[in-house]
Parts: C-alpha cells; sequence; structure tokens
C-alpha cells in the first residue's frame, strides 16, 4: 500500500512540474477567500466565430495580490464531440467562499445556480445541443451569423435578471446539486482546455481588469476567441450592483467579512475537525475520517439524541471518502497499466482534486446544515407570576 501511495505521489509530483504554476492553480485547491465576489457586469455576446465553438461565460476569479479579477466571457472549442462546458463558480463553504472550476462533460452539472446568461440560466444549459457531429445553436440566446452556421434553432428561453455572482451565504443563490447533478461531476469529464488556461493568464495579468480598478465593471467584459483582447472585444454595459473593493488583505481577514451579521451567531457550534481542515487534499486518500465533537446542550437525554445523529453523519461521510478512494485507485492502476501521457495524467489528477473538493465541500454542507439543526433555540421569556 506504502509503495503506491509513493508511486503515485511522484506521478503526481512529476505531473506538477510539467504544467505551469499558474495553469495549475486555476484547479480551484485551496482558493478560499472570505468575502464574495461582485456582482456579475453586463455585457452583450460577441459573435460565434466559428461553427463548434461553445460559448464559456465570464466569470470573478481571484489573486491573493490582487484581489477579484474579471475572466471575460469567450468562445472556445470543444475539447472533443459531444462536450459541454459546466462553468465555474463560488460557493460558500461554511468559513469562507471556495472557487469550483469549471470542466468540459457530456453533461452540464452543477454551478451553483448562478445566471452567467446566453443559455446559462443556473440549470443546465440551453443555448446549444449537439446533434451527431455538430453543434446546434439556440440564436435566441446565441448571436451567431446564420448566414455562415446553419446549424441553428431558435427556442424562447426565460431570461432572468439576476447578477449574484455566488452560491450561498449572505446575499447569495440559495441551490443545491440534485443528485443527477452530482452525478455528472464522477462522470468522463476534463478540465478547461490550454487556451482558456491562457485565457485567465491573460486576465489576471491586465489590471484594468481587476474589481479594485473597474468597481465591477470591466472593461473586457467577453471575447470572441479565447486569449484574444484585442479583437472582437466587449466592453460592460454597466456593473451589475455596487461594489467597494476591501483591500486584499481582507481576504484573510476573518473580521472582514460583508454580511456577517446576517449569519447566525457561529460561537457556539461545535469545533469538529470538519470546519477545522483546510479544502487542500488533492486525493480522498488524503481525507482525515471525520469525527464530531460530542455536543453540549445541559440536556443529557438531547445531547445523546444530537451525538447519534452526528455519528450517523460521519459514518455516512467515511463511506463517500472509502467509495471516492477507491473508484481513484481504480482509476490509478489502469493510468499505470495503460502507460498515459503526461497530459491525460494531468487531466486525471484535475479531475481526482475536483472529486475530493466537491466531496468536502457536499460533507461541509452537510456539517452547517445539522449544525443550525441542533442550534439551541431561545425561547420566549415566562410571565411572571401576579401578585
Amino acid at each position: 500500500m506504502r509503495t503506491r501511495i509513493a508511486i503515485r505521489s511522484l506521478l503526481f509530483s512529476f505531473v506538477l512540474l510539467v504544467f505551469s504554476h499558474g495553469a495549475f492553480a486555476q484547479i480551484g485547491v485551496g482558493i478560499s477567500v472570505n468575502f464574495g465576489p461582485p456582482a456579475l457586469p453586463v455585457y452583450d455576446q460577441p459573435i460565434c466565430p466559428a461553427d463548434g465553438y461553445l460559448w464559456t461565460p465570464g466569470y470573478w476569479a481571484y489573486d491573493d495580490d490582487d484581489g477579484y479579477y474579471w475572466v471575460p466571457g469567450t468562445w472556445v472549442e470543444a475539447p472533443q464531440v459531444g462536450f459541454l462546458w459546466t462553468p465555474a463558480y463560488w460557493g460558500w463553504g461554511g468559513n469562507a467562499f471556495l472557487f469550483h472550476e469549471g470542466y468540459w462533460g457530456p453533461q452540464v452539472g452543477f454551478y451553483g445556480g448562478i445566471n452567467y446568461g446566453f443559455g446559462y440560466g443556473g440549470v443546465g444549459y440551453e443555448g446549444g445541443r449537439w446533434e451527431g457531429e455538430h453543434f446546434s445553436y439556440n440564436t435566441y440566446v446565441n448571436h451567431v451569423n446564420t448566414t455562415i452556421i446553419h446549424n441553428t434553432y431558435n427556442t424562447t428561453v426565460n431570461v432572468s435578471e439576476t447578477r449574484v455572482s455566488y452560491n450561498g451565504g449572505a446575499g447569495g443563490v440559495e441551490a443545491r446539486p440534485t443528485s443527477q447533478e452530482e452525478s455528472y461531476a464522477n462522470q468522463h469529464h476534463v478540465g478547461p482546455v490550454a487556451a482558456q488556461t491562457q485565457h485567465v493568464q491573460a486576465a489576471r495579468s491586465n489590471p484594468e481588469l481587476r474589481a479594485s480598478a473597474n468597481q465591477g465593471k470591466p472593461p473586457i467584459a467577453a471575447t470572441a476567441k479565447a486569449g484574444d483582447f484585442k479583437t472582437g472585444v466587449v466592453a460592460s454595459r454597466q456593473a451589475g450592483g455596487e461594489y467597494k473593493a476591501p483591500s486584499a488583505n481582507a481576504a484573510r481577514d476573518n473580521e472582514a467579512r460583508p454580511g456577517n451579521e446576517a449569519r447566525p451567531n457561529t460561537e457556539n457550534r461545535p469545533d469538529n475537525a470538519t470546519e477545522a481542515r483546510p479544502n487542500t487534499s488533492n486525493h480522498a486518500s488524503d481525507l482525515q475520517p471525520h469525527k464530531f465533537t460530542p455536543p453540549n446542550t445541559g440536556n443529557a437525554a438531547t445531547d445523546k439524541k444530537y451525538q447519534q445523529q452526528q455519528d450517523k453523519l460521519a459514518a455516512r461521510q467515511n463511506q463517500d471518502h472509502q467509495r471516492l478512494q477507491q473508484q481513484q485507485e481504480k482509476e490509478h492502476q489502469q493510468a499505470t497499466a495503460k502507460n498515459y501521457s503526461a497530459a491525460q495524467n494531468q487531466q486525471m489528477e484535475q479531475r481526482h482534486t475536483q472529486q475530493t473538493q466537491q466531496v468536502e465541500q457536499k460533507h461541509a454542507t452537510q456539517q452547517q446544515q445539522m449544525e443550525q439543526r441542533q442550534a439551541p433555540r431561545q425561547s420566549a421569556p415566562k410571565a411572571g407570576k401576579p401578585h
């Protein structure tokens, strides 16, 4: 067992050396911020450059030095026929906002219920569909030159004006993944293609795209092709809402979270291992078993009931760890047997990191919900007896 883990660790280290730090950072490992991103800006979609390109909506990314910055929406050629894009999103993880990287796959999975527009209304994708070897565009929500691209249709899509850019927390979108959406994340899929990674790097290095500079209204809101910030560029028509950029250091300051007063008091929450553990694990085998701190309500019967509930949840969560670990170990064995290339190994490691992060995100949400159910309820003061 130790030999197998050592081999896997060496393999993963090799993959990290092959791919730049900047590219790998976009997977979202360990990216957590104590305040949410700005609202989504209002902008128009540039015309589709060619048949086979799919729209990937813009979003706010984060850099430790410069804070939030806008990654413009852009058209990207699908990595293979039949694949669709699941957008990235920010979600409240109980003590910080966590970044969930987007991915390509046969189905559109959960992306926080965020309304990115242009067919991404919060659930699934209504901007087009694959019909055999060709992608057919819904011109109701996509800007397509129909004299050049003939595989189109026009179906009405209900368009919401919501500009909220994150899930959960104070003011966030209240959406949770369905069991079907969760299953999509476990299907075969790949991370962002090279063009998207280069697109993000270009956005990160552009000072004008930082929220601290544009106040939520980026001058480059969308581009016709990934990485090209000069041709077919579209500016924001307006910011999605008022935004005042906090200092970059506020990202690590728990006192600086806006909207904390709207959340339940957490001082009396059990100090359990799940919430205290940073979400930086790359594989299920790296995760520690869940174990909750025994409750102390002052009522022995209630404490026993709550402890049983916590133990039952911890057992289910640890089973999730075991199932995911077995699946990932099997894929590592297949990779060795089939002599995967560096690119294939990188895709596998990205997928494993996403799976591990998603399962812990789900566990953090389950824990938070249990804490809210078990939180002591204040009863109204009893009226005094009349004299």
